[in-house]
């Protein structure tokens, strides 16, 4: 068991997170800057492409961003042929999101070494250890852990007079 209480354990949980998330990202990330895309560009072909049709309103709450911010990016993909835009069958005020067919091919190169990546570390941690992974991550991702910390976590550290 996983001594919660520790603050060694929590940071190292911490550095870990953030080294995990560079792993996973560096294989995707030189595949979108030789095409001069980001990260931002990922998450739309991914859930784009995982969620066929999907509306605007739809992509916005999913990747909890502004018009404003995904604008940009989602007119790149379209403009470069990645990502099709269309009006709803019922309502042509509702703009669906499809990708291409390059957009598919695209999407399941920078997506494959990131499955590989997670594979690989499921079949070493073994079926407890992606259990709780993915329990600790969905907690997180969240945005509303399910318990809160028993004990008061150690802020940042405040200048005197504050």
């Amino acid at each position: 068991m996983v001594d919660q209480d520790s603050e060694g354990v929590l940071r190292r949980a911490i550095e870990l997170f953030y080294f995990a998330y560079r792993e996973f990202t560096a294989g995707a990330d030189r595949m979108l800057e030789q095409r001069g895309l980001s990260r931002v560009h990922h998450r739309i072909l991914y859930f784009v492409g995982r969620q066929p049709e999907l509306s605007m309103k739809e992509l916005l709450a999913t990747l909890a961003v502004s018009k404003q911010a995904l604008n940009a990016p989602l007119r790149q993909l379209i403009e470069m042929g990645l990502v099709m835009s269309g009006g709803d069958e019922l309502d042509g005020r509702v703009r669906r999101l499809r990708l291409s067919r390059e957009g598919v091919r695209l999407e399941a190169r920078l997506t494959a070494s990131q499955v590989d990546l997670i594979a690989a570390a499921f079949q070493r941690a073994g079926d407890a250890g992606a259990s709780g992974w993915l329990e600790v991550t969905g907690h997180i991702a969240s945005g509303r852990p399910a318990a809160k910390p028993t004990r008061p976590v150690a802020g940042p550290a405040r200048s005197p007079g504050r």
